[in-house]
């Protein structure tokens, strides 16, 4: 009995309480957590056809040397397979198919269209992405459903949809991996990389060696004058480590520019271990396949691989980022 007269006591308390809180003026009551509005971009006038409509895109196809017109899925799909293994983690595929719709948006947007008349874009990898419709399967399909209509957008815009192969662990900002010589973008910053240790060693760790008359050549494309010289230093790096001038002789050379030059394929990053001059040989070596900057490819594998969904996957690369659907 002296228990249940506790009990009772309690039970008035907690009414007593819950209806002096009930009663509390609504200007003293916490305010309930707002949903963050975000400002969503419109679709490009070149290619918008209606709110929540799915554009259709006239592409450039460099082998064929025509301009199609596709629908904007249909072109997603095409990159997915020119950009990524085909046979990956569907989370992979799906990160990548939000970023190649970014693209396309923000350089539209940006520029207009493509170089080749009478195209939105083209599938030119100088100026867009690549593109393998042949390549095409039912895991990139899955893929494209799966993010349909989604896009990255930051502060009112899309955002450059940057990506890379391997990021050697760590990313890049814009203007140490790519020289960029805007203001720098917020979502872009120096992250740790889980880059899958599946990656082939020639993108995960690699040596080239260049004549000197192919290195002379390089700074010459950068406006500098390099006779002959004995050594190759860094000179300056960025928050990565990533090189972003080099010293030949006595000239200095920008290394994102200087990267492209002497080829992309062959000095493959500038997260550079060692540069060594030996008679007419210079070889250099280094961490990382790509510019460094925005998601990597090989670190969406693995993230995918953990269990991290499209969302996770491009959020971890893009800090601050929305995604938000454009279309059904």
């Amino acid at each position: 009995m002296q228990g249940y007269k506790k009990f009772s006591l309690y039970l008035v308390i907690f009414l007593l309480i819950f209806t002096v809180a009930g009663c509390r003026p609504a200007e003293e009551r916490p305010e309930p957590e707002q949903q963050r509005d975000v400002e969503v971009p419109p679709i490009p006038e070149a290619i918008a056809v209606g709110e929540g409509q799915e554009p259709s895109l006239n592409v450039y196809i460099v082998e064929e040397q025509t301009v199609k017109e596709l629908q904007f899925e249909e072109y997603v799909a095409g990159v997915l397979a020119g950009e990524m293994y085909n046979e990956w983690p569907v989370e992979a595929l799906a990160a990548q198919a939000i970023l190649a719709r970014t693209f396309v948006m923000e350089f539209i947007a940006d520029k207009g269209g493509s170089k080749y008349e009478g195209a939105h874009v083209s599938t030119d990898i100088e100026e867009a992405q690549a593109w393998k419709a042949e390549l095409i399967n039912e895991r990139i399909n899955e893929a494209v459903q799966q993010t349909r209509g989604q896009v990255m957008v930051y502060d009112g815009d899309f955002v450059k949809a940057w990506f890379h192969a391997h990021a050697g662990g760590t990313t890049a900002t814009a203007q140490e991996g790519l020289g960029f010589g805007e203001e720098e973008p917020a979502y872009i910053q120096v992250i740790e990389s889980p880059d899958s240790a599946e990656a082939p060693e020639e993108e995960a760790n690699w040596s080239e060696t260049f004549t000197k008359a192919e290195i002379i050549e390089a700074a010459r494309q950068q406006g500098q004058e390099v006779g002959d010289f004995t050594g190759i230093e860094i000179a300056e790096t960025g928050p990565s480590g990533r090189a972003t001038q080099l010293k030949i002789g006595e000239a200095d050379v920008p290394a994102p520019a200087f990267r492209i030059a002497l080829g992309s394929t062959r000095m493959k990053s500038t997260l550079i271990n060692n540069i060594s001059v030996e008679g007419d040989q210079v070889t250099i070596s280094g961490t990382g396949y790509g510019h460094g900057v925005g998601m990597s490819q090989w670190g969406a594998y693995q993230m995918a691989q953990d269990g991290s969904s499209p969302e996770e996957i491009v959020k971890h690369y893009f800090k601050d980022v929305d995604i938000v659907k454009l279309w059904d």
